[in-house]
């Protein structure tokens, strides 16, 4: 399980045996969610967040802060992705501790 961003207590990362389309799991506590990211002519087009079947989602303030943690960061997550599943590279972990704008 590859943790690529830990934000403000959330815990981002994949699974090690995922599969299309891209995505990124986001953890606090007992409670996840994935974000899946449309990618069309090379560029992020959507992301949606959605409920995984295995815990209940994220909620309130963690959710907001993982809604915004995407706006900022979707490029690196989706490299990160690449990088890791199609070029079998290890990607690196970045802790971020203040909040982005």
């Amino acid at each position: 399980m590859p943790k690529i961003f830990e934000y403000l207590g959330i815990l981002i990362f994949f699974y090690s045996n995922e599969h299309e389309p891209i995505h990124v799991h986001a953890k606090k506590g007992e409670f996840e969610s994935k974000a899946e990211f449309s990618i069309v002519n090379g560029e992020i087009s959507e992301i949606k967040i959605k409920n995984i079947s295995e815990a209940p989602p994220l909620k309130g303030k963690d959710l907001k802060d993982f809604e915004a943690f995407l706006e900022k960061y979707a490029e690196k997550i989706v490299e990160k992705w690449i990088s890791y599943f199609v070029y079998h590279k290890d990607v690196e972990f970045e802790k971020i501790t203040k909040r982005v704008k």
